[in-house]
């Protein structure tokens, strides 16, 4: 019997993620602009993949997220479609929360997914004119602003109001750079934590 097409719409994300040298500056812009503290969190992001790679060269990952803010943890697994063209990050993105990290990795690996790439991330997520605003820190890249929202008008409003229009954006992924970055570096490892840095 073969299934029915879907008609599902699939959700979208759209994002500008800009490269920045210091985040109190932009959290200053923030408490000005009267934008709304969310949350601390730590993230672990563990991206999983095909032994050929097969999500990667399609540009789409299977990422599975610990977050931690205060005692309380949250997994959440997504699938991030290849990227589309604009002006801005967009892409499809499908989240589900899972409560079992072992059971999940125990999954993705029945279905042929192995681990790939992993790493921290200190977020710091703020509200401002309807965009969710990420304070990011990572160890090897540096210091990031994520400015997520409903449109590109949004955003850049928001980027605008945060006096990073002038920052250009940054197309890649986390895992990318990361990827890219620790080839550049010469290191076998795909793990890389912030107490590595300390």
């Amino acid at each position: 019997m073969e299934l029915p097409a879907s008609n599902l719409k699939l959700p979208k994300e759209i994002e500008a993620k800009l490269k920045v040298e210091a985040l109190e500056i932009v959290e200053r812009r923030l408490r000005a602009c009267r934008g709304l503290f969310v949350r601390e969190t730590r993230q672990r992001d563990t991206y999983f993949d095909t032994p050929d790679r097969r999500l990667t060269r399609g540009d789409a990952c299977l990422r599975l997220r610990r977050e931690r803010t205060g005692p309380r943890e949250q997994l959440i697994l997504a699938y991030k479609g290849p990227k589309e063209q604009d002006d801005y990050k967009r892409r499809t993105e499908i989240e589900v929360e899972v409560r079992d990290a072992r059971a999940t990795e125990l999954l993705l690996a029945a279905l042929g997914y192995e681990k790939a790439l992993a790493f921290d991330k200190r977020r710091c997520l703020w509200t401002l004119h309807n965009c969710e605003v990420a304070l990011d820190e990572l160890p090897l890249l540096g210091m990031f602003v994520e400015i997520e929202g409903p449109d590109s008008a949004r955003i850049a409003q928001v980027q605008e109001m945060l006096h990073l229009a002038h920052v250009p954006h940054t197309m890649d992924s986390y895992a990318g750079l990361m990827a890219r970055e620790l080839s550049r570096l010469g290191e076998g490892r795909r793990e890389v934590y912030l107490e590595d840095e300390k």
